[in-house]
């Protein structure tokens, strides 16, 4: 592993345990030229998946670009980062039981909105303002409408059940 701080490719394992998500092992390094010491995961990957873009581009699938973009839109809401952790490896774990290493990068966004849907809504509608390029707030108004569209209808019923008789 090359070094962070001074690019010497011999660097030494110190310690080697399992992350708190037991799906990867962290190792502590450290670096003989520099001193300089530093901390590196590694995971299980089945397969290379390759991100299929909208305009046909393709790229390697980037893990932390996915986490990032969850832990954005998860940002100061109420959920533990071991549940974080668990999700992103779910949806990873899923991507690669796809059967197919090219993933169309709308199949990946849909994944991840799913899965929000169920941790937490704002984080699921904020993920979705920016996967869905949302230009104007009537864009919020319309998504949110949809995400509870029975509100209306239950609100105009009790309104119509408080009307007196006759008017």
């Amino acid at each position: 592993m090359r070094c962070p701080f001074c690019g010497n490719i011999d660097t030494q394992v110190k310690d080697s345990r399992p992350a708190e998500d037991h799906v990867s092992i962290r190792r502590r390094r450290f670096c003989p030229a520099c001193g300089g010491r530093f901390t590196t995961y590694e995971r299980v990957q089945l397969r290379d998946l390759v991100v299929v873009k909208s305009n046909g581009r393709r790229e390697d699938f980037d893990r932390d670009k996915l986490e990032r973009s969850v832990r954005i839109a998860l940002q100061k809401r109420p959920i533990e980062p071991e549940r974080i952790e668990q999700m992103i490896s779910g949806i990873v774990r899923r991507l690669e039981s796809m059967g197919d290493t090219d993933i169309q990068s709308k199949a990946i966004g849909e994944i991840v909105m799913e899965t929000l849907a169920r941790i937490d809504t704002v984080a699921y509608v904020r993920f979705a303002s920016v996967y869905k390029n949302f230009q104007a707030a009537d864009d919020f108004d319309k998504f949110v409408s949809e995400l509870r569209p029975n509100i209306a209808e239950s609100v105009a019923e009790e309104a119509a059940d408080k009307k007196p008789a006759g008017k």
